[in-house]
């Protein structure tokens, strides 16, 4: 397994630079941006964070080829709803990348040509409608998402929503150009296209990126942004206001508010799920953002994303949370046969998947 390297594009670099000239190196600003892209050595400390890899959902479908066949850069963990992969070539290393310890691939013409024909026979029979394009970033490879969607016209007419998600706007919007936008400019009554993004502190609204989810929404495009809560970058809640507000101002929608995921060399990045709720009460019920502008504090879990309703965490053990979510195991049966309950869940006595989940500290 590679290891993560520090990647840092030449316009986030340049961004860097002019934050800690104006703000200053120990300024709220700029450690909110070298936290996010610098490599730590607190990364290469043992903590119970130890794996590398988080869910599991590839699939291994035989209805579309002859015997078993694996599905390769597509993750199904929800009904209506597939994960596609292209690449997971990015041009800037989040620190605390869900995908930072994957080997890294790129998905072949082949390749997507398969998962079109899956979504518009097994997964049409079987209630997909929606694609989450992601990685890596789909928008480096515009041939590619394309030529992927041409497939899904041709093979799925059940797809009505293609979500693609990019960091291109904080890591180089100026690479965001023409062949996106002749995608975009290809929504119809059938297909129609959304961008998600992740702008984790109000110092990434650059006037480049402003401009570039300005000329996005031009073409008819929504954006809706899924952050993640992360200690020492925006874990209080004047940054977690004032990022909120700028989204709701340049037409940005709220989605998630992750709590960071238990994986290797996040452990410093980690708060407690309480202080997450915390936060995330007074954010949404403070009256201190508009309506409009309230996300969902969620968990990415080993079964999935489980938002934390009332009631969702149903106990404690040995430093972990017992998280009940709504997914039920039959219905993840028969969503994807080839998935398997992981070694941190279990289903109740009404079905219901209950998983472990490790919590963070807020020393």
């Amino acid at each position: 397994m590679a290891e993560f390297k520090e990647l840092v594009s030449s316009f986030l670099r340049e961004q860097m630079q002019s934050v800690e000239s104006e703000y200053g190196k120990d300024s709220p600003q700029f450690v909110a941006l070298e936290k996010q892209y610098i490599k730590s050595p607190l990364e290469d400390i043992d903590y119970e964070e130890h794996n590398r890899r988080h869910y599991e959902a590839d699939l291994e479908v035989e209805e579309t080829r002859e015997g078993s066949h694996h599905l390769r850069g597509m993750e199904r963990l929800y009904n209506r709803t597939i994960v596609v992969e292209p690449t997971l070539a990015c041009i800037s290393h989040c620190r605390y990348c869900l995908r930072g310890n994957y080997d890294y691939f790129l998905l072949t013409e082949e390749d997507l040509d398969a998962i079109a024909e899956y979504c518009g026979t097994v997964g049409k029979e079987t209630g997909i409608e929606e694609i989450l394009v992601t990685g890596g970033d789909p928008f480096l490879i515009p041939e590619k998402v394309e030529f992927f969607i041409s497939k899904i016209r041709e093979k799925a007419d059940n797809i009505r929503l293609i979500r693609i998600a990019t960091r291109l706007l904080t890591h180089d919007p100026n690479q965001i150009d023409d062949r996106m936008f002749a995608i975009f400019d290809k929504a119809d009554d059938n297909i129609r296209f959304e961008v998600a993004t992740q702008i984790n502190h109000p110092v990434e609204f650059f006037p480049e990126t402003i401009q570039k989810i300005k000329e996005i929404q031009q073409h008819n495009v929504r954006i809706y942004s899924q952050n993640v809560l992360l200690k020492g970058v925006n874990d209080n809640i004047d940054t977690l206001v004032e990022l909120y507000t700028l989204m709701h101002r340049y037409g940005i929608e709220s989605h998630y508010l992750f709590h960071c995921v238990p994986l290797k060399g996040m452990h410093h990045f980690r708060t407690t799920v309480g202080k997450g709720i915390e936060l995330a009460r007074e954010l949404t019920s403070g009256g201190k953002i508009s309506g409009r502008a309230k996300p969902m504090y969620s968990l990415m879990t080993d079964v999935g994303k489980v938002t934390l309703y009332d009631g969702a965490i149903i106990g404690k053990e040995n430093g972990s949370l017992i998280i009940k979510t709504g997914y039920k195991y039959e219905d993840r049966m028969r969503w994807n046969p080839s998935w398997k309950l992981p070694e941190t869940a279990f289903a109740d006595d009404d079905g219901r998947i209950c998983v472990r989940y490790l919590d963070g500290s807020d020393d």
